[in-house]
C-alpha cells in the first residue's frame, strides 16, 4: 500500500515541485496551500507523513504540528523553511518534529528524509502494537520471593493487604524491563517501546525519567521488585530478576 503524504505550502511552484517529487517515488500525495487547510485534511483523511512549510500566511507551519499531534499523533512531520532560526528549530524538536529542512533542498534530500520519516513511524507502531497487546491481552503473572504478585495483563501489583494499579505507560515499561531481566535497555529504546515514538539520544533521557520515578514511586511499598528497576548510569535501565 502506498504511503499517504500531504504537502502544506503556500507558494504554489514549491507544493507543485514537492509533489511531482514524492509522486514520482511512488507515493500517494496531497497537497494544500495554508495551515487551516491542512488541519481539516488531516482530520478527515489518513496521513502518514507531512511536510510543512513554516512561514505562512495565518497559521504558520509550528500552529499545524500542535493540532496534528492532538489529532493524528501518528502522523510524521518534516518542517521545510527557507527562514531557519535557532528558536523554531529547538520548538521544532519539542514538538517532535521528525526532520527540520532548509529551503531549497535539493529532491535526493527531501526523499531521504520522508523515507526516514515514513520508517520511524512503522518502527513506533510495531513497537506500540506489540507492548500494547503484550500488556493487555497477556495472563503473564510473576510471584516474587517476598509475596509480591505482578500482574501485566491488570496492570496490577498486589503483596497481602498492599494493592497498586499502574498507568498504561508505567505497565508497559514494567513489562519491556521484566520480559527481558538483565538486558540493558537505552533510554531511547524504552522511549521507543513504551511512549511509541523515536528521539534523540539527548532528548530520551529527560522523557523518561518522570516515568520511571513515578514508577517507582507507586512500587515503594514492594521494596523486591522497586529495588529489581535498576539505572545503567548514562545509558538506560535493567531489571534485575533476584533482587
Amino acid at each position: 500500500m502506498k504511503s499517504n503524504i500531504l504537502v502544506v505550502d503556500d507558494e504554489p511552484i514549491a507544493r507543485q515541485s514537492l509533489s511531482d517529487i514524492l509522486r514520482l517515488e511512488g507515493y500517494s500525495v496531497n497537497a494544500v496551500p495554508n495551515g487551516q487547510a491542512a488541519v481539516e485534511y488531516v482530520r478527515t483523511h489518513p496521513v502518514d507523513l507531512m511536510i510543512v512549510d513554516l512561514r505562512m500566511p495565518g497559521m504558520d507551519g509550528l500552529e499545524v504540528v500542535q493540532v496534528v499531534n492532538s489529532v493524528s499523533p501518528e502522523t510524521e512531520v518534516v518542517l521545510l523553511t527557507a527562514f531557519g532560526t535557532t528558536e523554531s528549530a529547538i520548538q521544532a524538536l519539542r514538538l517532535r518534529v521528525h526532520d527540520y529542512l532548509l529551503k531549497p533542498a535539493p529532491p535526493s534530500q527531501v526523499v531521504n528524509s520522508v523515507n526516514k520519516g515514513l520508517a520511524r513511524r512503522d518502527a513506533r507502531l510495531k513497537a506500540r502494537a506489540g507492548t500494547t497487546a503484550d500488556v493487555e491481552e497477556s495472563d503473564l503473572n510473576i510471584s516474587l520471593k517476598d509475596g509480591t504478585n505482578i500482574d501485566l495483563s491488570r496492570r496490577l501489583i498486589q503483596k497481602k493487604n498492599q494493592e497498586v494499579h499502574l498507568t498504561p505507560a508505567e505497565g508497559r515499561l514494567l513489562h519491556v524491563l521484566i520480559e527481558n531481566p538483565g538486558r540493558v535497555y537505552t533510554h531511547r529504546e524504552l522511549v521507543l517501546l513504551v511512549q511509541g515514538y523515536d528521539t534523540s539520544q539527548r532528548e530520551a533521557p529527560e522523557i523518561l525519567r518522570p516515568l520511571v520515578s513515578r514508577l517507582r514511586h507507586k512500587l515503594e511499598p514492594f521494596p523486591a521488585l522497586a529495588e529489581s528497576i535498576v539505572s545503567v548510569r548514562g545509558t538506560g535501565y535493567l531489571y534485575e530478576a533476584d533482587k
